[in-house]
């Protein structure tokens, strides 16, 4: 896979699977535009971390549920590069809870971070993809998007509704050689599950046909290929990287 002088932005692509998905498209040649919302810190080391290592970025703080702010993310790197090729969407927020007990912003912020800024990016994309006839579109879904979790009514429906708008997305943006696919990474290993304590992990391991975690960089392999022209012939489909966890 050679993504040479592409052109790149990862929202939440500073820390998480976000920060994996970023370090790998740059180290097969794209320019990354990484977008973060509250980790200024993270993004900056990441971006030293890139550049001690070759590897081209650029860095832009801003909230995707604003649709303001999801504009001035792509007129940035519009200016600095004169195009978008490879879009992922990442950017996302949790706020677990039963439904009984949910509180009504914690749903609004959830969709409004996951869902909404999902949307607000694929316009951005969609309306200058359209005019190159080129781009990839890679929306970061969840397998909980499609069967459901106990506890996170909002996730799910967010991540649920991430599906939805890749297929749709896909079918208007097609005639134009624009490609929109959806993620659904399963139980990742990442600072999160490392906090949990080791007798759960096991449990929720041995729920799982290979019966093990996946690591980041499972996901940022499967986006790398679809920000490839590997993957010209593949829109509109959600790809699972849950080790066999969720199966259709």
């Amino acid at each position: 896979m050679n993504l040479t002088n592409k052109i790149a932005i990862v929202t939440g692509g500073a820390v998480g699977i976000g920060k994996e998905i970023s370090m790998k498209l740059a180290s097969l040649g794209a320019v990354v535009v990484i977008n973060y919302r509250s980790s200024a810190q993270e993004a900056n080391d990441l971006l030293v971390e890139m550049q001690s290592l070759g590897y081209k970025g650029d860095l832009l703080q801003g909230d995707v549920s604003k649709s303001d702010d999801a504009q001035k993310l792509f007129d940035f790197t519009i200016e600095q590069y004169g195009r978008v090729d490879i879009v992922v969407n990442n950017a996302g927020i949790t706020a677990d809870n039963l439904i009984i007990k949910m509180k009504e912003e914690d749903f609004d912020s959830v969709i409004n971070t996951n869902l909404k800024g999902t949307w607000n990016c694929c316009k951005q994309a969609a309306r200058l993809m359209t005019k190159q006839r080129s781009g990839k579109i890679i929306n970061i879904s969840s397998v909980v998007g499609v069967a459901g979790n106990a506890g996170q009514t909002n996730y799910c429906a967010s991540k649920a509704g991430i599906i939805g708008l890749t297929k749709s997305l896909a079918r208007e943006v097609a005639k134009r050689n624009v490609c929109v696919n959806a993620v659904a990474p399963g139980f990742i290993e990442t600072k999160m599950t490392q906090k949990l304590p080791a007798d759960m992990v096991a449990q929720y391991a041995a729920s799982i046909p290979l019966a093990r975690l996946g690591k980041a960089e499972d996901v940022a392999n499967l986006v790398a290929f679809l920000s490839s022209e590997m993957s010209d012939y593949i829109t509109g489909q959600v790809i699972h990287v849950d080790g066999g966890m969720v199966m259709n």
